[in-house]
């Protein structure tokens, strides 16, 4: 994933550490056998593909626990009846066990890097039981504190005062843990849930900070007419008339984004977070990618919460990236692999400011890297690995993830977590929370 789109193959990477040293072709003449001979540990990627691993700009771990309660729901229904009550009814171990569970699925689909927009403060522990969760699994991860001043669930609201210190006091326990996988930004909810004195307050607090601000923006045409009427103002114009639009900051969804929004995020050099399947699932819309793209913005994927796609599967999202763009304009010749591939890496690692060390397979890079199994029916033969990556492969093809030149996937298979055991504990918790939920909210009895 350099700037020439470079394939060895046969290839191989070799590193020291955290950090990737040599990246080339594999020479058959024995001239880099010395690299085995110093090698404490060896994989042969024979059949595989060896990818940087993706950044998944988007998510709510907390959601694992809400996949498929509705299939069926419209945003502001989904909100009120599944995501609102669910949330106040889970305990600081819920927020542990979704967010394990979901910091798994994530590095065993690809995505050694995440941010997860947490915006549920119903115990002081919350915020903690998540980042604990992002440690023990290995995983790069990044923390938008999400707030809500406005918020249509009454309980959910806070001050400002309430949200600015406790990220002062996530940046003080958190910022940097872990080696450096651990990071925080501020993640105001949206424009609709936040008053005007709280989002530029929130401006000056990421300024002085030098934070990403992670917004939802724009997500559903609702979200436009009400800030219209609020404000007179479309969302991005908000966002930018409070101080929020920079460099730093990530539009998370960007749906219902006018000529001159865009040209205000290009302008300001803002990135833009993609997350095709749920924008598909709750009927929100279609970001305009490709014109984004052509505009130069920078464009990076997201699966967002397990709550509206249902799963978290990053190679899954980059065939949907694709198909929902090619479709929506009528033009097959929109969005090549590797523009797609470019968007989940790259692009992702510039999203989070990240891309002096992050994003591609070249010395001095983390070694952050990701194998992904070519020799599977519904792959091989493969004529081109860009292809098979965004239209073939699935999270189940992932073999090998390291991340900060540890190994956290194997086989498929976490080596830092028993999942069976976290599992079967997640699934008693849900049952236990379904049951308790069931009397208030019919849709939490429904098994059909």
């Amino acid at each position: 994933m350099n700037a020439t789109n470079q394939i060895f193959k046969p290839g191989y990477v070799y590193m020291e550490q955290d950090v990737i040293c040599e990246v080339g072709e594999w020479k058959s003449d024995g001239s880099l056998n010395h690299l085995l001979a110093e090698a404490s540990y060896q994989y042969n990627a024979e059949g595989k593909v060896v990818i940087p691993g993706i950044v998944n700009g988007h998510t709510h771990l907390f959601q694992t626990f809400m996949r498929g309660v509705s299939d069926h729901s419209p945003l502001a229904q989904w909100l009120k009846e599944i995501i609102w009550p669910m949330s106040l009814a889970m305990e600081p171990e819920d927020f542990y066990l979704a967010a394990l569970i979901g910091c798994i699925e994530n590095l065993k689909s690809g995505a050694t890097y995440m941010m997860d927009h947490h915006y549920i403060h119903t115990y002081p522990e919350n915020d903690a039981s998540v980042i604990k969760a992002m440690m023990d699994s290995g995983i790069r991860g990044h923390l938008a504190r999400g707030g809500s001043d406005q918020a249509g669930e009454v309980r959910l609201r806070e001050t400002d005062e309430q949200i600015f210190n406790a990220t002062d006091q996530l940046l003080d326990e958190w910022e940097g843990a872990a080696n450096g996988r651990i990071r925080i930004a501020l993640g105001p909810l949206n424009l609709y849930g936040c008053s005007r004195e709280y989002l530029e307050r929130a401006a000056v607090f990421s300024r002085d900070r030098k934070l990403i601000s992670h917004v939802h923006v724009a997500e559903t045409s609702e979200q436009i007419e009400t800030t219209m009427a609020r404000y007179g103002m479309r969302n991005l114009e908000l966002l930018n008339e409070v101080g929020l639009l920079g460099e730093n900051t990530q539009v998370v969804h960007g749906v219902w984004l006018d000529d001159g929004e865009l040209s205000l995020i290009k302008e300001k050099q803002a990135s833009v977070i993609h997350c095709p399947v749920s924008n598909m699932y709750l009927a929100s819309g279609v970001a305009r990618v490709p014109e984004m793209l052509r505009m130069g913005i920078n464009v990076a994927l997201g699966t967002d919460g397990p709550g509206s796609n249902n799963c978290q599967d990053n190679l899954e999202v980059l065939k949907f990236t694709a198909c929902l763009h090619k479709v929506n304009e009528l033009d097959a010749t929109l969005l090549p692999p590797m523009d797609v591939l470019r968007m989940a890496t790259v692009n992702g690692a510039k999203a989070v400011g990240r891309s002096h060390d992050l994003g591609t397979l070249e010395p001095g890079k983390k070694a952050d890297i990701v194998t992904v199994d070519m020799m599977k029916a519904h792959i091989s033969p493969v004529h081109r690995a860009s292809s098979a990556l965004v239209y073939n492969a699935n999270g189940n093809d992932v073999d090998l993830v390291m991340v900060d030149g540890q190994v956290v996937v194997e086989h498929g298979k976490s080596t830092w977590i028993n999942e069976q055991e976290i599992l079967l504990r997640a699934q008693a918790r849900v049952d236990a929370l379904r049951s308790k939920l069931a009397g208030a909210y019919p849709i939490f009895a429904n098994n059909v």
